[in-house]
């Protein structure tokens, strides 16, 4: 199903964090050459793990709650931190939905109405599709990079890889909503787990690596469950069905006509 998806730079074998997900451009590093990374390029560098240059992948995400279980078929686009499409396949009824990223800007199409609806700033906590990410969970790009200081908590070995803890707070002027994240990033830049603090201490919601495997050439997280900590019964699971990196991209993929009127 892939096949005319896979014109691809065989030279960039960087990869890291979904989504969502959910990063920049930079060259290979090596696992061997982790050691010398500060923490702010270990979480760099899982974001690029996650996209390489460009990607494709099909997913499924299930929203599980206590009393219900819904399961979507996604097709996803992405193109360096800023520019990603995510487009459901199935069901039926939902078939269409689309969300578009650029930059910090999120729209999102429903064919049931036929309207493009621009997510104000206002609506950007608020569930994505109404599953456990926020539409700033899906939209945020290089953020914690970029509005966060970093620190090194600790070192461990564990199932034969050095696993990296960060302890990332924003800055005072960050216009963020976590008071802190906590990543846990593998010597192979799979990203294990985030944490999401709120600005009283209080782990709110964690995002954890739940599979790994090994698709197109890396190691990724092939399966990704957010989950709010007072909710322990509710969860969402996004699984990676199959993905290419860095294929050929069509130039009208990231616009608004483009999530309109799909010519994929």
């Amino acid at each position: 199903m892939l096949d005319r998806f896979t014109q691809k730079n065989p030279a960039f074998s960087l990869a890291g964090l979904l989504l969502l997900a959910l990063l920049g451009l930079a060259l290979p590093i090596q696992a061997s050459e982790v050691d010398t990374l500060n923490p702010r390029d270990l979480i760099r560098a899982a974001m690029e793990h996650w996209r390489g240059v460009t990607s494709y992948s099909e997913m499924t995400m299930t929203v599980h709650r206590s009393e219900w279980q819904r399961s979507f078929s996604m097709q996803a686009w992405t193109e360096g931190d800023k520019l990603s499409l995510v487009r459901v396949t199935e069901p039926k009824r939902d078939a269409g939905n689309g969300t578009l990223v650029r930059d910090q800007s999120m729209w999102t199409f429903s064919p049931k109405i036929n309207r493009i609806l621009k997510v104000p700033s206002s609506m950007m906590n608020q569930s994505w599709m109404g599953s456990d990410f926020s539409n700033k969970d899906i939209s945020k790009s290089t953020d914690i990079i970029d509005q966060y200081d970093h620190r090194l908590l600790k070192t461990e070995t564990r199932d034969n890889h050095l696993q990296y803890t960060i302890e990332s707070i924003p800055h005072e002027e960050a216009a963020v909503v976590w008071g802190k994240e906590i990543l846990v990033i593998r010597d192979d830049f799979v990203m294990l787990r985030q944490e999401f603090w709120d600005q009283d201490d209080i782990l709110v919601k964690e995002m954890n690596t739940t599979a790994i495997e090994f698709m197109d050439g890396r190691s990724i997280a092939s399966a990704l469950r957010m989950q709010k900590l007072e909710t322990p019964d509710e969860w969402t699971e996004m699984t990676v069905d199959a993905i290419d990196f860095d294929i050929e991209m069509n130039s009208n993929q990231f616009t608004l006509s483009n999530l309109r009127n799909p010519r994929q």
